[in-house]
């Protein structure tokens, strides 16, 4: 039986954002917004399971940013004002290579920055007219304090949060809460090749699973930041204390 509330994630495939999704589905229409949206049936089959009243799919390309506010006023025009927004597509990169080839650096800035962007600006503005919903948004240490290891993806990260930071500002008192995820190394489909080719998890690794409880408690409790795990949030304090000599050297 639906419960009236609609949820949106975009980037149907998320390992993390179908685990946040499946927590709040129950009695939701769930719409799953992805690249080949046809080929979603083991994501929706798994909201089925998690009592969703529906689960339905949209064509979505991240990269194509003219598209992203007219997908939003369809999504709003065919299913009612969306209550949940979990914005959860993105993409790791490969440092060495974006650190010789241009172009593949700037395909990790567009995905992870600009089209976040894209994303984010026109959701907020319908969610704004509607005067409430959640929108959660997936930053990361890494932008912290970007580590040369890492700095591509890193530095992108470092953007979005400010971003993001800005907008939940922005949207204070509006009806519509931004929660932001500053989360550590998770371990699942996205770190998966970084892992195979010897890349050993973080210390305080989380799995998706794991992140995404963490998510949906700080949704709960009305939180506007939520760092997973907890224990990070005291370490980067330090860790920006770090002299420069020394952080240069710090592993991914």
């Amino acid at each position: 039986m639906s419960n009236g509330r609609v949820v949106v994630l975009f980037g149907g495939r998320s390992e993390i954002g179908l685990e946040v999704v499946a927590r709040i589905a129950g009695g939701a229409t769930v719409i799953l917004a992805a690249r080949r949206s046809s080929d979603l049936a083991d994501q929706r089959e798994r909201l089925e399971c998690e009592d969703a009243a529906a689960v339905h799919t949209v064509e979505f390309d991240a990269n194509d940013t003219s598209a992203h506010d007219g997908l939003i006023q369809q999504i709003v025009a065919e299913h009612g004002p969306i209550d949940d927004a979990i914005v959860a597509f993105g993409i790791l990169g490969d440092q060495a290579k974006a650190e010789v080839d241009s172009a593949h650096a700037l395909q990790i800035a567009h995905t992870d920055y600009l089209a976040q962007i894209s994303v984010l600006t026109p959701l907020a503005t319908a969610m704004r007219a509607a005067k409430r919903g959640n929108i959660v948004v997936f930053s990361s240490v890494a932008g912290v304090r970007v580590r040369r290891a890492n700095y591509v993806y890193g530095s992108t990260k470092a953007g979005l949060d400010g971003f993001a930071s800005g907008l939940s500002d922005a949207l204070h008192g509006s009806g519509v809460h931004l929660l932001l995820v500053r989360s550590g190394f998770v371990i699942g489909a996205m770190t998966k090749d970084l892992m195979a080719s010897g890349t050993k998890p973080a210390p305080m690794s989380r799995t998706a699973p794991q992140v995404a409880d963490a998510v949906v408690k700080a949704l709960h409790s009305g939180k506007h930041v939520v760092w997973v795990p907890g224990a990070l949030r005291p370490f980067f304090f330090v860790m920006r204390l770090l002299p420069q000599a020394i952080w240069r050297r710090m592993p991914r």
